[in-house]
């Protein structure tokens, strides 16, 4: 997608706009992929909770109402984002926990087939390899990391299916590459599969982009969709969500279970799974970060529409791109603008200078990005309130630690 929003916010807008984010006072963050800083609304809205909580009585019927309340609202404000129905929506710690469920909610049965691709996130490798020892289910890999300047993702996922295919895992937006996958063509292929057993199910690791992209996952017919709050959405860490379908629902099993997740009667005893995506949900959680996330979204929001927050990504992540094109021993892995807020490049010489040195020294110098060890690059992220200065900074100090190799 070409960029069409300007790069151009006026200075003093966008600069009071960073001041609610009082990790940027000292550096300059290219690390928004990893983790985002938290604006102090955010920081506030946490304090607040924690103390009601404790004035009120952390076990009193009045914070029981509350807790409610808050895993409600924050359900209403994520739904939103997604452009889903609240129902739909099971609130987890992670991105790893959404995509377990996901995982681990399936009737595996031996013979059956999980195909991955290539550019996948290792706790997922982990999991679906210990899936496939246990139940005996086939687990294997498509190669969509070659699909990044040239070649069809859809067509690569729809070479690898089989009649015995459950279940496709990929990402959105590639966490390695920052490749965006058309992800409502991957669902409709692997919907319209002539599989054996049921309808090909498509996980998606929502990691890269929740909080960075426009979402309208009704309308992409999404099957499940992990995400985080600590990316993207700049919120605190240990609160995310998993999206689930009402027709991929109705056979995705709770594999963690808890008070949270079931009916009760009059005796409170259990009677059945809650109807909707708290059947995935399990038990006590921090409920003081629930504030800190809706608070963290409406921050977002206070600046832009998600579309406006997405076009400034993609012309900063231009302007990065561009601009580290132009410098020697430097390589970007893409051959076009970014389609997403990730830019990631290598040093053309990291034999001698590997990355992790490169990114050392960056750091020294108040720059963070991180490494990349598949491919070996390193990734540097822009946010939509990374400023132009930022971006030439990065890359006038690129171009100071190249000049000696």
């Amino acid at each position: 997608m070409t960029s069409t929003f300007p790069l151009a916010s006026p200075d003093a807008q966008l600069e009071a706009h960073r001041q609610q984010f009082s990790a940027l006072a000292n550096k300059a963050y290219f690390n928004y992929g990893g983790q985002g800083p938290m604006p102090t609304r955010s920081l506030a809205a946490i304090q607040q909770a924690h103390t009601y909580i404790q004035q009120a009585g952390p076990f009193s019927g009045e914070v029981n109402q509350w807790v409610v309340r808050v895993g409600q609202n924050l359900r209403r404000v994520i739904a939103a984002e997604l452009g889903v129905s609240i129902n739909t929506i099971t609130l987890t710690e992670d991105v790893s926990v959404g995509c377990n469920i996901a995982l681990w909610g399936i009737d595996w049965q031996a013979g059956d087939h999980l195909l991955l691709s290539d550019c996948e996130h290792p706790g997922i490798v982990a999991a679906a390899g210990e899936i496939g020892r246990r139940f005996g289910v086939e687990v294997t890999t498509c190669g969509l990391m070659a699909t990044l300047n040239h070649g069809d993702p859809v067509a690569v996922i729809a070479d690898h299916l089989r009649p015995t295919t459950r279940l496709v895992v990929i990402s959105h937006l590639l966490w390695n590459t920052g490749q965006v996958l058309p992800l409502k063509e991957i669902m409709q292929t692997c919907h319209h599969y002539p599989a054996e057993r049921a309808t090909v199910r498509v996980l998606v690791d929502a990691a890269q982009s929740v909080g960075m992209m426009p979402l309208d996952l009704d309308a992409m017919d999404v099957d499940f969709y992990a995400f985080t709050g600590h990316k993207w959405l700049c919120g605190p860490a240990g609160v995310g969500g998993l999206y689930v379908s009402a027709a991929a629902r109705e056979d995705l099993n709770p594999t963690f279970v808890g008070w949270r997740s079931i009916t009760k009667n009059a005796a409170g005893f259990p009677t059945g799974w809650q109807p909707d995506g708290t059947r995935y949900e399990v038990a006590t959680s921090d409920y003081a970060l629930y504030d800190g996330l809706a608070a963290a979204i409406a921050t977002h929001q206070q600046w832009g529409t998600a579309e406006a927050r997405y076009q400034r990504i993609l012309a900063l992540s231009r302007l990065l791109w561009q601009q580290l094109s132009d410098l020697p021993h430097i390589a970007c892995l893409r051959t076009a603008p970014p389609e997403s807020g990730l830019v990631s490049f290598r040093l053309t010489d990291s034999a001698q200078t590997p990355h992790h040195q490169f990114v050392h020294f960056l750091e020294q110098q108040g720059l963070f990005i991180r490494t990349i060890l598949d491919p070996d690059c390193v990734r540097a992220c822009v946010h939509y309130f990374t400023s132009e200065a930022e971006v030439a900074r990065l890359t006038q100090t690129i171009q100071q630690f190249t000049a000696n190799l």
